[in-house]
């Protein structure tokens, strides 16, 4: 398992760039989640305030509304907002080649909106950004062990839904009020569409690279202990580590299902049937860990695979979808 080390915390030597970044904290006592109602992530974080007895209250107003997000502000007065709305296409970041304008609307004039109007109020927001804003590249090779800092700038433009994530980074960054978390390929334990591994479950074949992830029953409880801290700036949202797309699928065959098959093919390959291209990479998690709130434990993502395939194993189990039950759309031929 990996934590924070306890020698790390305010360390004042350190350079003015790597430095814990806080605005003046407050008490969590309210939040207003943008995305709650309908959004995965959003939908998760609600239940996860009502758990601690945190005031909650799902937003009703669509964040590309300027004047309608400024006044639900001022009527709701929240203490936090998380910020997790936004367009990833449907049934994937494909939908947003052919639909550009209205993925600049919300991921990129709704982002600024509740970013600039709860930056005017003193409210500190919680953005659920992506991590897929970098390719693997020389520096950071595949395979390397040297992930992207939060310091270093986007290089992967391959689809249109990274590209305009690439252009909001830096101007949210330019706000003191936001905590900007770069989420990977989230995985939750369930089976949810939204899931990474509900998508790559459902491929015919799957391209074999490692990559950083995030797994949400251990990372959102931890971005709500840095809402309560009041850390702002960017950071790597994600589990320590990289894991493969076959280990994954291998943990789904151990756990899961014992007759699930999958093939592989190359990125060369994939492109051939993918409107847009995929992002590939490792991020670097010192600084997450170096500012984690006392308490808070993150496991390596391979730990924390395991960990949530045995917790989607039980949940299956009590769904009545296992052992033998799974929706014919996670059924493959068995094995030989």
């Amino acid at each position: 398992m990996s934590k924070r080390p306890a020698s790390e915390v305010d360390n004042t030597n350190q350079e003015p760039d790597t430095k814990k970044a806080t605005m003046e904290k407050k008490e969590l006592s309210k939040v207003l989640i943008y995305g709650g109602k309908t959004g995965w992530i959003g939908g998760l974080m609600n239940d996860l305030c009502k758990k601690e007895g945190i005031e909650v209250v799902n937003s009703g107003v669509r964040i590309e509304n300027r004047d309608d997000v400024a006044k639900e502000l001022d009527e709701v007065k929240p203490s936090h907002v998380l910020m997790s709305a936004g367009i990833t296409g449907r049934p994937n970041i494909d939908w947003c080649e052919d639909h550009k304008p209205e993925t600049i609307r919300t991921n990129v004039i709704g982002t600024l909106n509740v970013a600039d109007l709860c930056n005017v109020r003193n409210i500190h927001v919680t953005v659920y950004a992506t991590g897929c804003i970098f390719a693997y590249d020389e520096k950071h090779a595949e395979g390397s062990g040297i992930g992207f800092t939060e310091e270093d700038k986007p290089n992967f433009d391959g689809s249109w839904y990274s590209e305009t994530k690439g252009y909001m980074e830096p101007m949210l960054k330019a706000y003191p009020n936001c905590c900007i978390l770069r989420v990977r390929m989230p995985i939750s334990d369930d089976l949810i569409h939204r899931s990474f591994v509900t998508k790559i479950v459902k491929y015919e074949h799957v391209v074999n690279i490692p990559n950083s992830m995030t797994i949400l029953t251990e990372m959102l409880p931890a971005s709500l202990a840095m809402a309560k801290a009041g850390l702002t700036g960017v950071y790597n949202f994600t589990n320590p580590g990289v894991i493969s797309h076959n280990e994954v699928l291998d943990l789904y065959t151990k756990y899961i299902d014992p007759t699930y098959t999958y093939k592989n093919f190359t990125l060369e390959q994939q492109a051939e049937i993918l409107k847009a291209a995929r992002s590939n990479n490792e991020l670097d998690t010192t600084k997450l860990l170096r500012d984690m709130p006392e308490g808070i434990v993150i496991n390596d993502i391979k730990t924390a695979y395991e960990k949530c395939f045995q917790r989607m194993k039980v949940n299956l189990t009590e769904k009545g979808w296992l052992p033998d039950n799974m929706p014919a759309e996670f059924v493959r031929n068995k094995k030989e």
